[in-house]
């Protein structure tokens, strides 16, 4: 075949593609409208997974499936703006990494909606302006984002779904590195790039902002100044990457919740999180994970957040392998109940990354 001849089968093979598209989607729009009749939430985390992962396995090349994955995300987020007007919330500006993973999950064809701090995330959603909404929880290299977990203390919202997206630092700026006077980041981009920063811009003022895309912002104004931001907030803010991948962490990765109203049902791989509460006596600690032991449940986190009404009190946040519906899961939060203040299910999500 000539050049010639292989486009020709390209157009053709497009005339199919774009029929076959339709009518996927058509068949998710009834599938959406039976939802809503129902009161059934239009987003389904357990579904998604299964279609990646059926796809995934259908694949073979030479398109990669991290390709092939992406192709069905941006499928899917047209289907599901075509269900229904849906609003995700994030903790902006937009081209932050929240922003970023916000788009990953669930492609570019909903509306987004920036937020300044992650209690208006919660707001938004608590109050039906954002059907779901996106929060960091925990970076790889600086731990826990404690005011996250704070929030779940007084909110009704459930973790529906989880991205686990690599974070690559970049300095940005329109001056060469050795100009440089004047630094802006975000305090955790700052954490996660400080050996870097010592060897090769010791004597560069820092300052902090806000957010990532708020440095490149204020780098943008400042023919002398550089921030550490993404490569996308380089591009919005039309600044040069000076620098790539200044991360002292290669392998640095930020964990993001999703946000909704209704725990998803099971996916066969999940993740279940619990807000657990209790007494301020000897061994209470021991008998509570004592439940994990008991039903052979994998206790991949925990983590504990003082107590604001009662001094010398806390909070313990526990994730573990399995679904709350999972009959083992289900027996250890029984058994939780009986020994702690309190038990309170987070959600329950695939755990798929």
């Amino acid at each position: 075949m000539n050049i010639s001849d292989h486009r020709k089968a390209i157009d053709k093979l497009d005339e199919q593609i774009v029929r076959l598209l339709n009518q996927r989607t058509q068949h998710v729009l009834e599938i959406g409208a039976m939802k809503l009749k129902s009161g059934e939430e239009i987003y389904a985390p357990h579904r998604e997974l299964a279609v990646l992962q059926r796809i995934c396995k259908l694949n073979s090349g030479p398109i990669t499936d991290d390709s092939l994955r992406a192709i069905y995300r941006e499928v899917m987020s047209s289907a599901l703006s075509l269900e229904k007007s849906l609003t995700v919330a994030f903790l902006g500006p937009p081209a932050t990494f929240t922003h970023q993973a916000a788009i990953r999950r669930f492609g570019s064809s909903l509306n987004y909606s920036p937020q300044k701090t992650i209690a208006d995330v919660f707001a938004e959603v608590s109050r039906r302006r954002a059907d779901y909404g996106v929060v960091p929880v925990e970076n790889s290299t600086e731990g826990v984002v404690t005011h996250t977990l704070d929030m779940f203390v007084d909110s009704d919202l459930k973790i529906v779904a989880q991205i686990v997206m690599p974070i690559q630092q970049c300095l940005v700026g329109n001056c060469r590195r050795n100009q440089i006077k004047t630094l802006f980041s975000h305090p955790q981009a700052l954490a996660q790039c400080r050996a870097w920063l010592q060897n090769n811009l010791p004597h560069v003022e820092v300052i902090e902002a806000s957010s990532t895309t708020r440095a490149a912002e204020l780098a943008a104004q400042n023919k002398y100044a550089a921030a550490i931001a993404s490569s996308l907030a380089a591009e919005r803010c039309k600044l040069r990457v000076l620098e790539p991948d200044i991360q002292d962490n290669s392998e640095n990765v930020t964990r993001f919740l999703v946000l909704g109203r209704q725990i998803s049902p099971p996916s066969g791989h999940d993740r279940t999180s619990l807000m657990l509460s209790i007494a301020h006596e000897v061994g209470a600690l021991h008998r509570t994970l004592a439940a994990f032991l008991r039903y052979r449940l994998n206790m991949t986190k925990i983590e504990s957040r003082p107590n604001r009404r009662k001094k010398w009190e806390y909070y313990f946040f526990v994730d573990c392998d399995g679904h709350m519906n999972d009959r083992r899961v289900a027996k250890a939060i029984e058994m939780l109940r009986e020994h702690c203040k309190l038990v309170k299910v987070l959600g329950s999500y695939p755990n798929s990354e």
